[in-house]
């Protein structure tokens, strides 16, 4: 389902109301997004469910609360989301999993393409792991979430030119790790880590 920001605004209003149906629609526009940020930064998928569940509590729990304050509602949400795996991994100390994020392009792949595309993962793991929090957290967002530039700064409270800086270094940091030289024949940079997932 796709919801425009008025749409969004709308249905924020009537959940802070006490509306179940409006939060519910709000959960099934933003819980997937959610859920890829999550579990492309922690170690299980189901601690990544768990915290998903966490971050909708927590967003239900507050919206009475909740001011938009030039920090749209998806920007709020995110925010929580990045807090809560804060919380999360300077409590448990896991690392990314990458197979918890990966979108597989079929169940139907056989023996070898999994093989290969686990190896693959573990690659782009091992690259992430050499990257800053802050840069880790413009991939994930930028990419797993598939929020755009300016709504990943809202997120981590950084201007746009300085999330679009961390994602350059972050994506040059991993084509050298990975060995990738030229990122217009293997499809750009924004295609890196799609390309990778996609497998």
């Amino acid at each position: 389902m796709s919801l425009d920001e008025t749409a969004i605004e709308r249905l924020v209003q009537e959940a802070r109301s006490g509306d179940a149906w409006a939060f519910g629609l709000l959960f099934d526009h933003y819980h997937l997004p959610v859920y890829r940020y999550i579990a492309s930064r922690v170690h299980r998928p189901s601690d990544a469910e768990d915290l998903t569940q966490l971050v909708f509590v927590k967003a239900l729990e507050a919206l009475p609360r909740y001011q938009a304050r030039g920090i749209p509602f998806g920007g709020w949400l995110f925010r929580l989301a990045r807090n809560t795996v804060i919380d999360h991994v300077r409590t448990r100390h896991d690392h990314v999993d990458l197979d918890a994020a990966a979108v597989h392009a079929g169940t139907d792949a056989g023996p070898d393409e999994v093989s290969v595309a686990r190896q693959e993962l573990d690659e782009v793991a091992v690259a992430m792991a050499t990257l800053t929090d802050d840069q880790r957290d413009a991939i994930a967002l930028r990419f797993f979430a598939g929020l755009s530039a300016r709504e990943a700064a809202e997120v981590m409270g950084k201007q746009e030119g300085t999330v679009r800086g961390l994602q350059f270094r972050a994506i040059a940091a991993l084509r050298r790790q990975l060995r990738i030289d030229e990122p217009e024949a293997a499809g750009g940079d924004e295609d890196l880590l799609d390309r990778r997932r996609a497998r």
